[in-house]
């Protein structure tokens, strides 16, 4: 039997928001970033820490896919997983209240927990936190004019991609600052969702190389309280190893 279609509740990637300021709550307690990292330490690997450190150094906050109104699971998850391995480190995903996605068995291979994903329920919602942050958006479009390669990299950019029937919503269109296309050379009008991405985020970041010789940007702050969520999500038992820690310390 087909299962029916679920709706994309905000609450689905909750454990994917990375938490930036201090403190981090626990139902045992509240720690800060230097007291996780101090106390799990302790029992992650030495080689496990320089991994953590070495991707920490190649996050970006700085370019941020949007996805809106997708339909299939495995797109928003395929786009994720592509956005972490460039990495770049937020999501923004737009469902409607009412809106409904078709569930799909492929998953995100775990990239999701490395990400930051913001759910919103309207176009506006998200334009007004990327602006907030000196974001300039752009909308990918079958009918742009405008090449990929000719946005300026070296701002804060967020790129829109559409559902798998319509594209991006005219709101959404209306709200950006343009439209963009990645050129093709056949007779295929398009790419799908998941394939547009990987070839979008790929440019972004040999551009965001070619521009900063680099493509992390966190600063010492940032990279503190993004280590502290990467210690806490690599281990399963983390909050019961911080009680410990803390006990021993007092």
């Amino acid at each position: 039997m087909m299962s029916m279609p679920e709706e994309l509740d905000p609450y689905f990637f909750k454990k994917s928001v990375l938490n930036m300021e201090n403190p981090f709550c626990f139902p045992s307690g509240n720690y800060t970033a230097e007291e996780i990292i101090e106390a799990l330490s302790e029992v992650l690997t030495e080689e496990r820490k320089t991994r953590i450190e070495d991707v920490v150094a190649k996050r970006s906050f700085q370019f941020v896919p949007v996805m809106e109104n997708i339909y299939d699971r495995g797109n928003i998850s395929a786009v994720m997983r592509s956005a972490e391995a460039f990495g770049f480190l937020r999501c923004h995903i737009i469902e409607a209240e009412n809106a409904k996605f078709k569930a799909a068995n492929r998953v995100t291979k775990g990239a999701d927990k490395w990400l930051d994903v913001k759910v919103f329920r309207t176009p506006q919602e998200s334009v007004i936190e990327l602006r907030k942050n000196g974001f300039q958006i752009f909308a990918t479009h079958l009918h742009a004019s405008k090449p990929i390669n000719e946005i300026d990299f070296s701002k804060p950019t967020a790129i829109v991609l559409g559902n798998e029937k319509d594209g991006v919503s005219d709101e959404m269109v209306s709200l950006c600052d343009g439209n963009v296309i990645i050129p093709m050379q056949g007779f295929s009008q398009s790419f799908n969702i998941s394939v547009a991405a990987a070839l979008l985020f790929y440019h972004a970041f040999h551009e965001r190389v070619k521009i900063f010789e680099r493509s992390g940007d966190l600063s010492e702050q940032q990279k503190l309280f993004v280590t502290a969520n990467y210690y806490l999500r690599t281990l399963d038992n983390a909050e019961k190893i911080l009680e410990r820690w803390r006990l021993q310390k007092s």
